[in-house]
């Protein structure tokens, strides 16, 4: 279940309400008048079938209540209420298969947003992945991967292009082309201060490294790898039952690849450099492009779903 939250004018609260009351997956719904201050208005919540909440926000839209009040949509963790399983089991389809979009779309904002928080993880992330070449660590180098922020604006890419948002797209560009020019930028100068120091060798870096040549060496499984890993990530992020990225992290490259670049290029090793970088950019492609069929296949299924649940609402309390 899902609790939605809304702020309304007054002149609105009746077409809001009717709205609401008329939809099977609603239950729980209170009203409560001159509750709000800033907008002034009214307070309305109820609980609503997560299955339902695409049709109702989009009701809700084209009564234009988002750009006079405020709508708001919470995951319910725990909830006990005949009402809303009747509500539930009325509603067609899956909540865990549910894809509530304005809940992608706001994430994806939030995790394309270029701050000093995202610079500072996928700096750290590129240093330790340099540090996991240098010393041929395979736990550095998942340790790396799990630390790196860039899988949000890879995925951000994806939900831009299914739901047309061109400005999303273009944030997630730009922060994923910042992001990792900053942190390789950063990780030169850290290396090249370290090989000044002596603590990085030119052998180090273009010698035999059995447990991180994956890095700089892409072939086929490279692309494969992150096209599963883009589709596991973007399903994670989408499905009511969130689970951890990890999983997804480990099974590409991207941060360790952007760790060796920066060491190629603080030894002058074209060859190193140039190999990391087509690693680095078959990575991100493979899951752009991943997230992005996965969400359209996605779209493509729930509208089917819509249409079906649009159906059953002439039938009433049709599953109890």
């Amino acid at each position: 279940m899902l609790h939605l939250r809304i702020l309304a004018p007054a002149a609105k609260t009746e077409e809001i309400l009717e709205v609401l009351r008329t939809d099977d997956a609603v239950t729980g719904l209170v009203a409560v008048r001159g509750a709000a201050l800033r907008p002034p208005g009214d307070l309305i919540t109820a609980q609503i079938a997560r299955e339902a909440a695409n049709d109702l926000v989009q009701k809700l839209r084209d009564l234009r209540v988002h750009q006079e009040g405020s709508i708001e949509i919470e995951q319910v963790g725990t909830w006990l209420s005949r009402s809303g399983f009747e509500a539930e089991v009325r509603t067609p389809g899956s909540s865990t298969d549910a894809v509530v979009w304005a809940e992608v779309a706001q994430r994806a904002y939030d995790e394309t947003e270029l701050n000093w928080t995202y610079l500072s993880f996928l700096t750290l992330a590129t240093v330790i992945a340099s540090i996991a070449i240098v010393t041929d660590s395979q736990i550095l180098t998942v340790g790396a991967m799990v630390l790196g922020p860039e899988f949000g604006p890879i995925a951000a890419l994806g939900v831009a292009l299914v739901r047309r948002r061109f400005m999303l797209f273009r944030l997630a560009l730009r922060t994923l082309v910042i992001g990792f020019v900053a942190a390789i930028a950063m990780t030169i100068v850290l290396a090249a201060i370290g090989r000044a120091l002596g603590w990085i060798t030119v052998a180090q870096v273009t010698g035999p490294r059995p447990a991180t040549h994956f890095i700089y060496t892409p072939d086929k499984w490279s692309f494969i790898i992150a096209v599963v890993a883009g589709a596991a990530g973007v399903l994670s992020i989408t499905s009511a039952k969130s689970i951890g990225l990890a999983g997804v992290f480990i099974s590409v490259t991207t941060v360790p690849a952007a760790g060796n670049i920066a060491l190629g290029v603080a030894i002058a090793d074209g060859a190193t450099v140039w190999g990391s970088a087509a690693q680095l950019l078959v990575n991100i492609l493979g899951m752009a492009v991943a997230g992005w069929l996965t969400l359209a296949l996605q779209q493509a299924l729930w509208s089917r779903v819509a249409v079906r649940r649009a159906k059953h609402l002439t039938i009433p309390r049709r599953m109890i």
